[in-house]
């Protein structure tokens, strides 16, 4: 996207979405070093909501393999928070798209974030 569209798209956003996977720590990483400061530079009133996704293979056995063998391991809750306290996000939450777990309470909270529906909202979600 080029800069102009993403500044005229982040300008107009309601509330954010900044999400990130628990199996990734360095989509973990992204939030303080990549979106949190673009969001804060252009937009420094708009609320976050920072959202962990992929809670389902936080217990799954070949993605703990996976990142064992790189001597990582999936982000915990706690660390969500803590990283959501850091970059004054209203809210932690975390969701899974495929067994839907947190979903419907991650989109109702952005809707009340901003102020309106969930369908009639502005908002951008930003994937680390």
């Amino acid at each position: 996207m080029s800069e102009c569209l993403w500044l005229l798209c982040v300008t107009q956003t309601d509330v954010f979405l900044i999400c990130f996977s628990v199996t990734s720590p360095s989509s973990f990483e992204n939030v303080t070093s990549k979106w949190y400061p673009e969001i804060k530079h252009h937009c420094p009133d708009a609320p976050m909501i920072l959202v962990g996704t992929k809670i389902d293979l936080r217990d799954d056995r070949e993605t703990l393999t996976a990142l064992a063998e790189q001597g990582l391991s999936p982000i915990k809750r706690e660390q969500g928070q803590k990283l959501a306290n850091k970059v004054r996000a209203v809210k932690y939450m975390e969701c899974s798209a495929l067994t839907q777990r947190g979903l419907k309470q991650v989109g109702s909270h952005a809707g009340s974030q901003a102020g309106q529906t969930f369908h009639g909202m502005r908002y951008s979600v930003y994937l680390g």
